[in-house]
């Protein structure tokens, strides 16, 4: 099964590219990977979640905000790329969280993300990660994603 046949079997249906909210692009595009800038939590069906994790958020809807970093990151891609079917592998994914003082689950939180990689590319989206705890982020977000995709010529 393709990446964009298992979007389509997961029901997920992928958001227009996020603009960006800074002096930045989406993707940078090297070779055969792509450096897809940080994504937020952000959603044209919901307002943003909002604050600090293990203070405002529990783990449960940090996952959540996670997920849809994840997706947004998948929206990113495909609009760079026309289709998800010519990513070969997600290489790393770096995970921010705004993390309350004595929170200590961030690795938890972005499993949010990396298990969404993993629906939609099977193997392929297995990856190297970085989980860190952060004070505060853009927007208040709870969570920001950065990832490097490996894709087919």
């Amino acid at each position: 099964m393709t990446p964009e046949e298992r979007l389509q079997s997961l029901g997920l249906h992928l958001p227009d590219a996020p603009a960006p909210v800074g002096a930045y692009v989406p993707a940078v595009h090297v070779g055969a990977l792509v450096f897809v800038s940080g994504q937020l939590p952000t959603s044209p069906h919901a307002p943003m979640p909002t604050g600090i994790v293990g203070r405002d958020l529990g783990v449960p809807e940090a996952q959540e905000a996670a997920r849809q970093c994840a997706i947004n990151l998948l929206a990113v891609v495909r609009r760079g790329l026309g289709t998800l079917d010519r990513v070969k592998r997600v290489v790393k994914i770096e995970g921010f969280v705004a993390s309350a003082p004595g929170f200590t689950d961030q690795a938890g939180v972005v499993n949010g993300a990396s298990e969404l990689m993993t629906a939609v590319f099977g193997e392929a989206g297995r990856h190297a990660r970085a989980a860190v705890g952060v004070s505060v982020l853009p927007k208040n977000a709870p969570v920001e994603i950065a990832a490097i995709f490996e894709v087919h010529d």
